[in-house]
C-alpha cells in the first residue's frame, strides 16, 4: 500500500516557506510522502526542505501586481497551473492539500477544491493574505499561526495552532535565558530583504549614543544588505562596537538562542522563533506590509510583555537608544521579557498541524 501523500502549496518567501518546511519534516517523520508545489521563484526558497520532498513547479501569477499585460495574462497562467495540478493529482491522489498562502498556492488549492480533496490553509499572520482569504470558506480548516485573526471571515472553521518552526529552531525551544552580567552583551539585529536597510541606518547611531562602557561590552551580529557592509562596519568601528555583519546567516535560530536582545521586523516566522526560544525583542513592523499585518503579528507578544514595538515612522536613533539602554542595563527586565515571550511560544505547532493533516487524510480514506 502506498504511503499517503501530503501536497504543500506555498509561496516564495521565508514567511510562507519556513512553516511549510516544518510541516513537511513532521509529516515525513509520520511516514507520509510530501510534495511541494510552488512557482519558479518559490523553488529558489525551497533549499531547506528535506531531500525526500518532491518539488513540483506550477505556473502561477498575481492579479494585483505588474503592468496591464501581466494582469491580462495572469488568469491564463493560473489556469495552466491548475490544469497541471489536476493532471498530477489524478495520477497520484493526495490525502490532503495544505496551502500556506502566496499566489503560488493558487493552482494546487484550486485543483484540490475541484477534486473535493481534504484541504486546509495555514495563515502565518494576524491578517489573512489575499489567497488565504479567497479560500478560507472553502477549506476544511483554517489553521491560524497568529491569534486572534483580524477580520475573521464568516463561515470559516478556525483553529489556533501557532506557527510551525523549523527543526533548527525547535531544537532550541525553551533554552534557558541567561541575563547579561558584567561580561559581554550579545545583540542580534536582522530584518530580511525588507528591513535590513532601515536597521543599517538606525542601529549604528543608536549604539553610538550608549555609554562607552556599555558599548565596549556589546557583541553585535547584524544582517546587512549586500553593498552596505563596508559603510555599516565603518560606523560601528567609529562607535567602538564589535560587530559581525553579513547579508545572510544560515544558523539564525542558534544566534537567537545565544542573544540577550533581538531587534527585528515583526514577521510571523520571526515572532514564532523568538517566542519558541524565548528571547526579548524590539520589533519594528514593516510599514508597507499588506494590510499592516506585521503590526497585527506583534500585538500579542507586545501585550504579554515579551517585546517592545516601535513604529518605523518617526523612529530615530535617540528613541531606539533609550529602549536599548534600558534593556541592556537592566538584565532583570530583559529576563522578564524573555519569560513573557516564552509563555506565548508554540514549539509544538508543527506536530499539532501534522495531527490535523493526518485526521483529514484518514477521514478521506474512511
Amino acid at each position: 500500500m502506498t504511503d499517503p501523500l501530503l501536497v504543500i502549496a506555498a509561496g516564495g518567501t521565508g514567511g510562507h516557506m519556513f512553516p511549510a518546511q516544518a510541516l513537511a519534516e513532521a509529516m515525513l517523520a509520520r511516514g507520509w510522502r510530501v510534495m511541494l508545489t510552488t512557482d519558479a521563484r518559490g523553488l529558489r526558497y525551497a533549499d531547506g526542505f528535506p531531500d525526500a520532498v518532491e518539488r513540483i513547479e506550477l505556473p502561477s501569477a498575481t492579479l494585483g501586481q505588474g503592468g496591464i499585460l501581466s494582469r491580462l495574462l495572469a488568469p491564463f497562467t493560473i489556469l495552466r497551473g491548475v490544469l497541471r495540478a489536476l493532471f498530477r493529482f489524478r495520477a497520484d491522489r493526495p490525502a490532503c492539500v495544505a496551502g500556506f498562502g502566496g499566489y503560488p498556492s493558487l493552482p494546487a488549492l484550486s485543483a484540490a477544491w475541484l477534486m473535493g480533496l481534504p484541504r486546509l490553509i495555514h495563515e502565518q499572520n494576524g491578517v489573512l493574505g489575499r489567497v488565504n482569504r479567497l479560500f478560507a470558506r472553502h477549506v476544511d480548516r483554517v489553521c491560524c499561526g497568529t491569534w486572534p485573526l483580524v477580520h475573521t471571515p464568516a463561515g470559516a472553521r478556525l483553529e489556533h495552532v501557532g506557527n510551525p518552526v523549523r527543526a533548527e529552531a525547535a531544537a532550541f525551544a525553551g533554552a534557558a535565558y541567561v541575563p547579561a552580567g558584567d561580561g559581554e552583551v550579545r545583540l542580534l539585529v536582522f530584518g530580511g530583504s525588507q528591513g535590513a536597510s532601515v536597521f543599517a541606518r538606525l542601529v549604528p547611531p543608536a549604539l553610538a549614543l550608549l555609554p562607552i562602557e556599555l558599548r565596549a561590552q556589546i557583541r553585535l551580529t547584524q544582517q546587512v544588505r549586500p553593498g552596505e557592509e563596508d559603510e555599516v562596519a565603518r560606523a560601528f568601528r567609529e562607535a567602538g562596537v564589535e560587530a559581525e555583519l553579513a547579508p545572510f546567516f544560515s544558523d539564525m535560530p542558534a544566534r537567537i538562542a545565544a542573544s540577550h536582545l533581538v531587534i527585528a521586523r515583526a514577521g510571523a516566522s520571526t515572532i514564532a522563533e523568538l517566542s519558541a526560544i524565548g528571547r526579548p525583542a524590539i520589533l519594528v513592523p514593516y510599514p508597507h506590509a499588506t494590510d499592516d499585518h506585521q503590526s497585527a503579528n506583534a500585538a500579542a507578544i507586545a501585550a504579554a510583555g515579551g517585546a517592545i514595538v516601535m513604529r518605523e515612522t518617526g523612529l530615530t536613533p535617540d528613541l531606539l537608544a533609550g529602549d536599548l539602554a534600558r534593556l541592556l542595563i537592566d538584565p532583570v527586565a530583559a529576563a522578564r521579557m524573555a519569560a513573557a515571550s516564552r509563555s506565548l511560544g508554540k514549539p509544538e505547532a508543527a506536530a499539532t498541524l501534522a495531527g490535523i493533516v493526518a485526521t483529514l487524510g484518514n477521514r478521506a480514506e474512511g
